[in-house]
């Protein structure tokens, strides 16, 4: 049987209420967006909380509000805020995006989501699941929609999605005013196509900055980009 927590090296996050599990894309996300001088963070599609804790670690002062459709996730997302060091500058609601941009216009500097991806027909049987993972639940122009609401002037968006979504995203990004400023490739092995992308807009057009990122050099040998990147985390690093 798979455990119901994963642990970090300054937290633990339970998982067997929620919808989507601690993975490496919820890591990836929560160690590479850039924080600097943010005071106001927003997790859309929070989950477990796992994104959340991990930018509050790095974080000496933000407050961070993660948000979420999903009853489960929300409730053992707040247990694990409660069990964790940062408690009283994290907070979890029980909320829709589409709702909520509409009374927090402005109002962050530094959104983060790990948004639905698998946008075929073949769905999973639970729901919840299907909510987590599909873009029927809510589409990219939906999140971006919120977002441009939501983003004060000069504040940033990051997320990652699957390599070959990144287009479509960059599209719909730019209808709503946001432009791609950083973009990681994360590759799990040398040679092998990018299987995901890390990305950050913002409302100012300027440069992209573009670079690679590999997992593993063979199983469970991770590369010194990828160890240095979540060794904050990851209690075997």
């Amino acid at each position: 049987m798979a455990r119901p927590f994963f642990s970090f090296k300054q937290f633990t996050v339970y998982h067997d209420r929620c919808a989507m599990k601690v993975g490496t894309d919820g890591v990836l996300l929560g160690a590479w967006t850039d924080i600097a001088g943010v005071r106001r963070i927003l997790d859309i599609g929070t989950g477990t909380g796992l994104i959340a804790l991990m930018l509050a670690q790095r974080s000496d002062q933000a407050t961070v509000k993660g948000i979420d459709i999903d009853k489960d996730s929300v409730g053992q997302a707040a247990e694990n805020v409660a069990a964790s060091p940062w408690k009283e500058r994290v907070s979890i609601e029980l909320d829709d995006v589409r709702e909520f941009c509409k009374r927090e216009a402005g109002n962050y500097d530094c959104i983060v989501s790990n948004p639905p991806y698998f946008r075929e027909n073949v769905h999973c049987p639970a729901q919840a699941r299907n909510t987590a993972r599909h873009t029927s639940g809510l589409s990219f122009d939906e999140l971006l929609s919120a977002v441009e609401l939501l983003l004060s002037f000069d504040g940033r968006l990051s997320v990652i999605v699957p390599a070959d979504a990144a287009s479509d995203f960059i599209s719909c990004a730019v209808s709503h005013s946001l432009y791609l400023q950083r973009q990681t490739w994360v590759h799990t092995k040398p040679g092998l196509d990018p299987k995901r992308v890390l990305m950050t807009f913002s409302r100012q057009m300027g440069e992209n900055s573009v670079d690679h990122l590999t997992i593993e050099m063979e199983r469970h040998v991770y590369t010194p980009e990828f160890i240095g990147l979540t060794r904050d985390f990851y209690l075997a690093l």
